[in-house]
């Protein structure tokens, strides 16, 4: 007598024959992430962390808590000083010979020009808002 509760093996390797959907494979899009960080966000990077560490060391301390680094782009820095005074100072600062040590102490990163702007990186007016970036 067949009970009918008992599966053979054949049926089960039939059954998964049917069933069986055949699915082409995903194409991976790790490389082109791993490609994009590499491009998109770890070379900029390196070379900001770089001109970052040679901002702090060269400028004066005065002058670290009222500026920001905002973008470095086709060798232009762009720096963000918080006050028109500040802006006059390290302007005068910088062309009296501290821009070339930049230019040569950030040499490997490509740096050719350090482009000031009055602006502001924090809200209000105390120190306790400001966003530090170095």
């Amino acid at each position: 007598m067949l009970n009918p509760h008992r599966v053979e093996v054949s049926d089960f390797k039939r059954i998964a024959r049917v069933k069986r959907a055949e699915r082409q494979p995903a194409p991976a899009f790790g490389g082109d992430l791993v490609r994009f960080f590499k491009q998109s966000v770890q070379k900029p990077q390196k070379k900001f962390g770089v001109i970052s560490e040679c901002w702090s060391t060269l400028i004066p301390s005065t002058f670290l808590e009222h500026t920001a680094l905002e973008s470095f782009s086709k060798g232009t820095l762009t720096v963000l000083v918080d006050s028109s005074p500040h802006l006059y100072e390290l302007r005068t600062l910088l062309l009296s010979g501290l821009q070339q040590q930049m230019l040569l102490a950030c040499k490997s990163t490509g740096l050719r020009k350090i482009m000031l702007r009055h602006g502001r990186w924090y809200r209000g007016e105390g120190v306790d808002r400001r966003i530090q970036f170095h």
